[in-house]
């Protein structure tokens, strides 16, 4: 395979990112490690370029360098294989320090899953082997204007020896800042396909217009694709991952799910610092430091115990997947992973919204002002879990719970 760096493609309207090295980390300390390492870094200047919208290249670059981008990838092609305990983990450790940073790569993740349940085995060398060589993968799959999240109006064509792709997306977290652009589009069978369009290719157009009051700097905007070329060993008939048992839906909803068990973290771990060193206690509860108010203190306990249990749950989502990937998967097995990860879905997204709402009750009127910037917990939690409706979630929960009602079978259970 070329390296985009000696490549050098690029279009009059895109230019790949740099190819930088990336180590294979060798198991899951050494990623849970690197994950610490980075959330330290990224920390420092998370407020600052959430306020100005700075997207977070230098940190992006520290995350595929170290190694994190390749810890899913199977042992058998050469990666570290961390267990589904490990990989969300590492996602909330991140996004306690900035979500869009753990949001950026989360479509890699799910990829991979993709590619590994549907693509053929060379698919599965080439664009293995690219990831552990530090190539990032973004998303090119949701669009405006459709009826429903599943509804596509892209389209590929067969064009002599390749494909030809026309349409245009949105929502395409991680696509400024990768190498790889997975589209999905429908072929001339009415099917859906995932191609893997290099960055650079002619016709290719990534524009970073993501307005969202929240997850600021994930560049989840437009993607335009004019006459997009690409060689017809890069499209995966990814279709084929629903004629059997998957795991699909449940591995990119545990990311998800830690993302907003991270932004929990990093909510009440802003509360904290802010109640012990600014905030004053109230005038009724005679005491000298805020964090000496007997209700302050009950409502950090209420919140720390309402995150252990979403993260109780999270790590039983990911043990369950371990469980459910050892052995030959089955209808129920992979409907039970569904389940827990819903589960953990549910308490994630509740602790992610009422502790980044809490935190200014607790924190009092000077956590308001813009020089802190603590409301951008609050934003990204409320951006972040509209990603697909908890609703549903209870609903499913209670239709297995009940009546045995196994899960539907899509990117979103």
């Amino acid at each position: 395979m070329s390296s985009l760096a000696d490549a050098n493609l690029q279009s009059d309207l895109d230019i790949a990112p740099l190819l930088l090295p990336s180590q294979v980390l060798r198991n899951d300390a050494q990623a849970i490690k690197a994950a610490h390492e980075l959330a330290q870094v990224a920390r420092v200047q998370a407020a600052k370029r959430d306020r100005q919208r700075k997207l977070p290249w230098s940190e992006i670059e520290q995350f595929t360098r170290s190694g994190l981008g390749s810890i899913a990838i199977p042992r058998e092609y050469g990666g570290p294989q961390v267990s589904f305990v490990t990989l969300a983990e590492v996602f909330a450790i991140i996004s306690a320090a900035d979500p869009a940073l753990g949001q950026i790569p989360q479509n890699q993740f799910g990829i991979i899953n993709l590619v590994l349940g549907s693509a053929t085995e060379a698919q599965k060398k080439q664009l293995f082997q690219s990831v552990l060589e530090g190539w990032r993968i973004g998303n090119a799959g949701p669009e405006r204007g459709t009826k429903n999240t599943l509804e596509l109006k892209a389209r590929i064509t067969a064009d002599g020896d390749d494909y030809v792709i026309n349409g245009q997306k949105f929502y395409s977290t991680g696509a400024l800042f990768a190498h790889w652009v997975a589209v999905k589009a429908l072929n001339d069978d009415g099917k859906q396909v995932l191609a893997f369009v290099r960055r650079g290719t002619p016709g290719l157009r990534i524009v970073d217009d993501w307005s969202g009051f929240g997850q600021r700097t994930t560049a989840s905007g437009t993607i335009l694709l004019n006459n997009v070329r690409v060689e017809s060993s890069l499209v995966v008939d990814n279709w084929k991952i629903n004629e059997k048992p998957n795991t699909q839906g449940a591995v990119s909803q545990l990311i998800q799910a830690a993302i907003d068990a991270g932004i929990a973290r990093g909510a009440i771990d802003d509360a904290i610092e802010f109640v012990k060193t600014r905030a004053r206690p109230w005038i009724d509860a005679k005491v000298e430091r805020a964090s000496d108010d007997l209700y302050v203190i009950a409502d950090i306990g209420k919140l720390k115990i309402e995150l252990h249990a979403a993260e109780a749950l999270l790590r039983k989502a990911g043990k369950v997947l371990d469980q459910v990937h050892a052995a030959p998967l089955t209808v129920e097995s992979a409907a039970r992973a569904s389940i827990a990860v819903a589960e953990a879905k549910v308490l994630t997204t509740e602790i992610s919204l009422q502790a980044s709402e809490k935190l200014f009750e607790l924190a009092g009127s000077r956590a308001t002002l813009a020089e802190f910037n603590l409301d951008r917990h609050w934003r990204n939690a409320r951006v972040h879990t509209l990603h697909d409706p908890v609703r549903w979630k209870y609903h499913a929960v209670g239709a297995y719970r009940l009546n045995g009602t196994l899960p539907a079978r899509h990117s979103w259970i």
